[in-house]
Order: structure tokens, then sequence, then C-alpha cells
């Protein structure tokens, strides 16, 4: 059975428990990062995620050949609110990896050696620095100059906050120092956060005067920070460190801790805890180090960063999707608490999906007030023999749901029965099937569960989406309730039909409308008529498909168009269409089928049509290569590299814009070929492909 499966040791699974694990291990984690990324409502901690995706990698270690294309990305951050002018970030501001234990540590040093090719006693520093439990910035400066300061937002685009951080002592209006040491532009980045003392001393201002008391620290300074008047954010005691940077020229430095030394000079506070470590051990001891602190600091911390010191080192490791290489979070354990599971519910996602949610009585854990936790699957429940009225045990780490980690079963009532995991659904009473291999039971129901309609349609106007200021889920559901709102084309043609002469109860006349709040809703939907192809395909709630695979869709195919033809031909898997699909990065035969099925729905085409006329989707707008020998074509890298890790080559062609496959067609342009190359060779002349060593590749694209 799949949660007997689930329980095993990596060691003792056979090649066929291997495969099924790797399917539930990508169909659990893709729900979940629906609930992150899509929903914004996660049900699992960061802990939880990681161990997921560290099973999933210790399974495809052992059994490299049912290594799956389908694995989720990691997330970044929640998209810009309407109510602040947005900047658009010119380098991304992403979020980290996390590890949690000693392996996972040494296995980040072993990553990073691998990828750049070093030897075992070859060193790589790091720098350890405090993870601060605040809200991330970036500030702009030119000539030395404070020019615009912004929220992380979704990574892309945050939110203006220029005055906001004027306000704040710690923040330069000019950068001090010689003027040869400061660039002509830098994105300085850093975090805002607000000490216990502080925290203690506004909570007791708000209580004198009845006002709404803040959870914790960090609640605290990201709400005063996110001010939409900045007097409001002058009168609360927010301080920074910095320690990052985004977009730079010129770069005049080496080294992590040059900069920090730099940041210094230039006027920014920087955390003093900050140090270089040499190896895995002295990382380590670090990380104790800073944890035996971690109560007596006079602000939150929830573990601790390690970042490859040197610069060349860092530009070399690159970025995957959603995080640097050179750089990740190692965690502080979660925290725990005691209390009673009151009643079980199930909820029901987008995708038809059961999940159940734990009704607690309140309880503090780590200055916040919990009420719910995850129980993740049904799975989960029985393994657990998690019952309704059992005292738990449950943890919370991160501004998630927490989990409950154990039952205290000496304190069960005698006549406590087990869960019944329902085998249909709670909204339409569809029947709710398991698939073998998956974690997650769902509905059947498809279009006539209000609970997947509904779920849709709030992730299509969500904030990572269309952003619809005015169009939250309240209004979704109670447009839906109304029959006003069924598909995503009703948001657009609203204002139409709410103005035809046979409509006796147009949305000013309504209850909790008037005029112009009907008229501030229907600019802003009008004001959302254009968006980007990538964005779009995200929008659409296709499942598997989150921000980083909408993103490689958009950029292998152009446009919605192109993709629609595309998909078309694709629904033959024997045809060329079905094999450029699965050589797209991240698009493994699970994905390609859920996105197939979605495009096959006759109701779907229907949307889309739908959605074609009433909107402006632009095409997708590739990163500017014009320079680029390669930019646009399709490459491959096969044999031995001699120079750079496989990682490492595809990473640079990526940057420069090529589409790097991993299989040899008619349609790839260029083949990398290097020792003991064989098969794809083969391929690349009887095709009459271009191939070129590793070294004529390096001149060509100006790396030699």
């Amino acid at each position: 059975m799949a949660e007997d499966r689930a329980a095993l040791p990596v060691n003792d699974l056979s090649e066929n428990d291997a495969a099924a694990e790797l399917k539930r291990l990508a169909g659990e984690m893709a729900e979940h990062d629906q609930r992150y990324h899509q929903d914004d409502a996660p049900v699992v901690s960061d802990a939880d995620y990681d161990a997921l995706k560290a099973r999933n990698a210790a399974i495809e270690k052992k059994f490299p050949n049912l290594i799956r294309e389908d694995s989720p990305s990691l997330k970044v951050g929640a998209a810009p609110s309407s109510g602040f002018t947005k900047v658009q970030h010119s380098v991304p501001m992403l979020s980290l990896g996390n590890v949690f234990d000693e392996a996972d540590v040494a296995d980040f040093f072993a990553r990073v050696r691998r990828f750049l090719g070093l030897g075992d006693n070859e060193p790589v520093d790091v720098i350890a620095e405090p993870k601060i439990d605040g809200l991330g910035f970036s500030a702009r400066y030119e000539a030395g100059r404070f020019i615009v300061g912004a929220t992380r937002g979704d990574g892309q685009v945050g939110e203006d906050i220029t005055a906001n951080l004027r306000t704040i002592r710690d923040m330069p209006d000019m950068l001090m120092g010689p003027a040869e040491d400061v660039p002509d532009v830098i994105e300085i980045r850093g975090e805002v956060f607000m000490t216990k003392a502080d925290f203690d001393a506004l909570n007791t201002s708000q209580g004198k005067k009845g006002a709404k008391l803040f959870a914790n620290p960090r609640n605290a300074a990201a709400g005063s920070l996110r001010q939409l008047d900045p007097k409001i954010t002058k009168a609360r005691p927010l301080t920074l460190f910095a320690y990052a940077w985004g977009e730079i020229n010129p770069l005049n430095w080496d080294s992590q801790q040059a900069y920090i030394d730099r940041l210094k000079a230039w006027g920014f506070s920087t955390n003093p805890l900050t140090q270089v470590c040499t190896t895995v051990e002295e990382a380590l001891a670090a990380y104790t180090a800073i944890g035996e602190q971690r109560a007596a600091l006079p602000y939150d911390i929830d573990g601790v960063v390690y970042k490859v010191n040197r610069l060349d080192y860092q530009q070399r490791l690159g970025f995957v999707s959603r995080a640097p290489r050179w750089a990740t979070a190692h965690k502080f354990p979660a925290e725990q608490a005691q209390t009673v599971l009151e009643k079980i519910d199930i909820q029901v996602g987008r995708t038809g999906s059961l999940t159940p949610v734990a009704r607690l009585t309140p309880v503090n854990v780590g200055g916040v007030v919990v009420s719910n936790a995850t129980l993740h699957n049904e799975d989960e429940i029985e393994r657990k023999d998690i019952r309704e009225g059992d005292t738990v045990i449950i943890q919370r780490a991160g501004d998630v749901i927490p989990q409950v980690v154990q039952v205290l079963t000496d304190k069960r009532a005698k006549d406590s029965t087990p869960y019944a995991y329902p085998s249909t659904c709670p909204i339409c009473d569809s029947l709710a099937v398991r698939e073998e291999g998956e974690a997650i039971r769902r509905c059947t129901g498809g279009l006539i569960c209000a609970a997947q309609a509904v779920e849709r349609l709030k992730h299509f106007v969500s904030r990572n989406t269309f952003d619809i200021e005015g169009l939250g889920a309240k209004n979704i559901e109670a447009f839906f309730e109304e029959g006003a709102i069924k598909n995503p084309v009703d948001i657009f043609t609203l204002e139409k039909r709410d103005a035809d002469p046979d409509n006796l109860t147009p949305l000013k006349n309504r209850e909790g409308w008037g005029k112009t709040s009907a008229e501030n809703l229907f600019a802003a939907i009008n004001e959302k008529r254009t968006i980007g192809f990538d964005r779009f395909m995200f929008a659409l709630g296709i499942r598997q498909i989150g921000q980083a695979t909408a993103r490689l869709l958009a950029q292998a195919y152009g446009s919605l168009s192109a993709l629609r033809s595309a998909l078309a031909l694709a629904q033959d898997r024997e045809s060329e269409s079905y094999a450029d699909l699965l050589n797209i990065e991240s698009v493994g035969a699970a994905v390609a089928d859920d996105l197939l099925a979605f495009f096959a729905e006759a109701h779907n085409q229907e949307v889309l049509d739908g959605l074609a006329r009433e909107l402006t989707i632009e095409d997708f707008e590739a990163p500017d290569t014009d320079s680029s020998p390669i930019a646009g074509k399709t490459v491959v890298f096969t044999g031995t590299l001699e120079t750079m890790s496989r990682n490492e080559a595809k990473a640079g062609a990526q940057a420069l814009g090529a589409k790097v496959a991993g299989t040899v067609s008619a349609k790839t342009d260029l083949v990398i070929a290097g020792p003991g190359a064989g098969s794809k060779l083969k391929k690349a002349e009887e095709l009459g492909v271009e191939v070129t060593t590793e070294q004529d590749y390096l001149v060509l694209v100006g790396k030699a």
C-alpha cells in the first residue's frame, strides 16, 4: 500500500516502489505548491515540504533512471498589494533553499563543489549570518543617492515603499565614503525588522488605545513598513540590516565579506554575528553558537544563512528558477505546544483535492496563537491514528498552519473512535477517488463542484495572476452564488451584462455596493485586460503548472495561439509535438498529461476562446540577448565537459537566451560534444545538426 511504501527507507525500496513513491511525492508536492503559490494558504511547514523534497532527491539518487521532471519549484513571495505603486525589480529578489540538519549542510557544500568541478580538498569559504525574521527590502541608489525602495513582492515586482524606508534611521539617504567606492547604480537589499523590546512597547501602546495587537515582531514590522501613510511608519520603531545586492554597476569587490565591509563604510547596519567559515564543521559551529544566543538576541531569527564567499564562484553557480545555488538557509527546529484537536474538517481545493485540517483549541506557539493545523492527507491521519477529541502536540515552523506531530494516546477518551475519511466530496457529494501512487483523494465532480469552480476563480483573480482590485474571495463567492460569474470570461463581460436594460438589479443598487464602488470594480477589471502570456498561463490554474513552469511554457511557445496549435498536435503521444513538449525543462509525462487534458476539454477551449476575445494576451518577451550568438537556438550538451559542469553549462546557455534540450532532433541547432559523446552525437551527424567542441563553444559565446 502507498502508506506502507511511504514509510520505507529509501534503501529498502524496489524499483517499482521507487517509481510509485516518486509519483506520490510529485503529486503531494504539487498540491502543496498550489496551496503555497496559488491559493496563498499553505498547510505544511517549510520543514515538512523540504523533507518531501529530500526524500524525492534521495530516491532519484539511488534510481537515476526513474528521475521525473515535474518536481515543483520554491516560493519566492507574494505578489504586491494593489494599494501600492508597483516596482519592477531589475534583478529578481529570489528566495533561499533550506537545510535542516548536519547532513544537509555537508550536502550543500558537496553540491557547490560538484557544480564548480572542485576537488574534495579545495576550500569553499562561506559567510554564515543570522536569518532575520522580518520583511525583505531593496533600496536603489544612483550616484550614491537613495532613489526608490521596494518590498520583495513576488520576486519580480514589489511595492514602492520609498517614503516609508526614508523614515527608518538606519536607511542612509546618501552613501558615505569615497566617491570611487560608490557604484553608479546599486540596489542594496536586506531585512527590516522590529526588536522584541520595541514590539512589546508597541503592543502595550496599541492595547491602551484599544487598537489591534500584533501577533509577533515580524507581523508588526511588515504591517508598519507597508502603511500607505508614511507618518504611521515613522511613528513605529523599525530598524534594518543590509546584506545583499541586486543590480549593480560597476561591481568592484570580490567577496561577500568585502561587500559587508563596504556596507558598513556606506553607513548601513550589518549583523555583527556574521562570520566567514572555511569548512562544514566551522559552518555548523557558527549555527550552534548563533542558536545558543537566539533567545537573548534583541530581535527574532529563524535560522542561519550560508553564502559562498567568492563572487566568481557565485557567478558561476548562478540560480535555479527560484533560488541561488550559492546560498541556503539552515533553519532552527520548530516550536511545539500541546492542545486539543476538536474537529477534523475537509477542505476542497480548486483541483478537487480533499485536504484534512484540524480545528484546535487555540494555543500560543512561539508567540503566535494558532487554532488550525494541517493533517496532510488520509495516510497521515491513519498512520498517526489521529482522532477528533485527541490531545495532540503541534509544532510551528514559519508563517504556515502548524502540523500535528504526536497524539498523546494516554489522554484519549475511552469512547474514542478512529476517524473515517470521507469517500465523497463534502461540497457536491460526488465520489472522491484516490489514484494508485497518489497521496491525495480528489472529488470527481469537476465543473459541477462549486468548491472547485470558486477556487479556480479565486486563483484566476489572485495577486500572482490577474490581481484584480476589489474582486477578492468574498466577492467571487457572492458573484458565483448569484450566477453572475461562473467562469473567467464572465469577469470581463460583467460590466456589459450589468448595463443591460433588462437587468433589474444592477450592481450599484445591490446591498453593500453603490455607484462609485461598482464603477471602481469595472475600472479595475478593465485595467487588467492586458496580461503577459506567462502570467496568463499560470492564471488558468492547470494542475502542476506553477509560475516557473508557466514561464518555461511561455518561453518555449511564445504565444497562446502557438501553444494551442502545438498542444493540439501533441495530443498524439507519438508525434514530434509531444516530444517537443517533453523536451521543455520541468515538463515530464505527468505534467504533460495534465496540460494536454486541460487543452483537450471542450469547455476549457470555449473559455480560452472567450478570454482571447476579451483580453490582450501579450506574447512572451524573452530577455534581451541581442548580442548572444545562441539566443533563440536549441542546444544539446553531450559527452564529458572538461572546463565546466553540465549544470553550469546548461545554466550559462539559458542565461544567453538558448533553449537547452536533453535530446537531439531536427529542431536542434547546435550540439556541444565532449569526450565520450555517443548516441546524441551520432544522431546529430545523421540529421546534419551542427556539432562543435566545448572549447569552440566557449569561444563562440565569449567565455574562452
